[in-house]
């Protein structure tokens, strides 16, 4: 049976997901609720509730990622931050990740082709089968 992989650049605010192999590969994208503007609104009402309500929204974005990883079988993240394992750190000690090979990679900010590139670099000297 053939692995089903995705490449993820992230940072906190953005997340650009590339399905492998793909011709040509395709970026979708899951965005952070907590923009500026909400920081900008949360502020007025003080520091603690602009926390709060960042860590809820970073929560709620993890989740949503950790959702649409548990359908592959091998995982790359990569980014600039490190949103990455923050990330990584949300999942994996739950047992419904076990299967799933994640590896974790620093890299700089990119344009779309260059994300592309790294993710189809990457899979095609890691390939296994």
């Amino acid at each position: 049976m053939k692995k089903t992989k995705i490449g993820i650049w992230m940072n906190h605010s953005v997340a650009n997901l590339m399905d492998y192999p793909a011709s040509p590969i395709l970026t979708r994208t899951v965005e952070c609720a907590f923009t500026t503007k909400a920081k900008e609104e949360s502020l007025t009402r003080g520091e603690s509730t602009m926390h709060t309500k960042e860590q809820g929204e970073q929560a709620d974005y993890y989740k949503k990622l950790g959702e649409l990883i548990r359908k592959y079988d091998e995982v790359l993240l990569f980014g600039p931050t490190e949103a990455k394992t923050e990330l990584y750190n949300t999942f994996k000690d739950n047992y419904l990740f076990s299967k799933i090979k994640v590896e974790i990679r620093s890299a700089d900010k990119m344009t779309e082709n260059q994300q592309h590139a790294f993710v189809k670099t990457y899979f095609e000297s890691n390939s296994i089968n």
